[in-house]
């Protein structure tokens, strides 16, 4: 059985990612919107229409980010899934601060990326669930040592590892350890899984990180 027509907005610059999305996404029976840019969406979506968008992370004049910063101005009060190109894990790590609910890495597999707006339909129509959610969260974080949660924390916040390596006085090899050894215990496929968990646990704040870390590390007062 096919899925009702819910509407997906697709934003991205390249033609050829929009219209592959489009016959993706058409074929399992969702209607689609293409937007070759974010001014092109904020001017013609309907804000009020339930609908979930696939947002390109990297894209001339207004990036992903800012898109996803004027939707929230705009009142724009629908689930974000953010696409991004490699080595563009820290900006999708920014987008999910800012309420993204997920990120996919191109080339997509197709099935994540079906299994992931089904789940940003379905997210949307729980919001009041968020708060169990939460705990449910800590109680994951709990699997975790200190330093586990240090790392994961730091990762959160968009830093490399190199960066948590060094306000935390170790090795980025063994951040690497440590990172591995949460994805384990949090028994979690992806990266982003194991964000989803972070920030719905209260991890992720760049400045209580630079707070926590400033008598370890002069990076911050450098």
């Amino acid at each position: 059985m096919t899925v009702d027509r819910r509407l997906v907005h697709v934003v991205d610059d390249e033609d050829a990612i929009r219209r592959s999305l489009d016959f993706l996404l058409s074929t399992a029976g969702y209607r689609v919107r293409r937007w070759e840019d974010g001014p092109s969406f904020l001017k013609g979506a309907d804000r009020f229409k339930p609908a979930c968008a696939l947002i390109d992370v990297r894209m001339p004049g207004m990036d992903g980010l800012e898109l996803q910063t004027e939707m929230k101005a705009r009142g724009f009060n629908l689930p974000v899934i953010v696409l991004t190109g490699h080595g563009d894990v820290a900006m999708a790590v920014k987008a999910m601060q800012g309420g993204a609910i997920d990120f996919l890495e191109k080339p997509a597999d197709r099935q994540c990326i079906l299994d992931a707006v089904e789940s940003a339909f379905l997210s949307h129509a729980d919001q009041e669930t968020r708060c169990g959610r939460a705990t449910w969260a800590r109680a994951q974080l709990g699997r975790l040592t200190d330093r586990e949660r240090e790392v994961l924390d730091g990762l959160a916040c968009g830093y490399p590892n190199k960066t948590i390596a060094y306000d935390l006085g170790i090795s980025s090899r063994t951040v690497e350890v440590y990172r591995a050894n949460v994805m384990e215990k949090l028994e979690v496929s992806s990266f982003a899984n194991a964000l989803r968990i972070a920030f719905a646990a209260g991890l992720g704040s760049e400045q209580r990180w630079l707070q926590s870390h400033a008598l370890l590390s002069p990076r911050q007062r450098a």
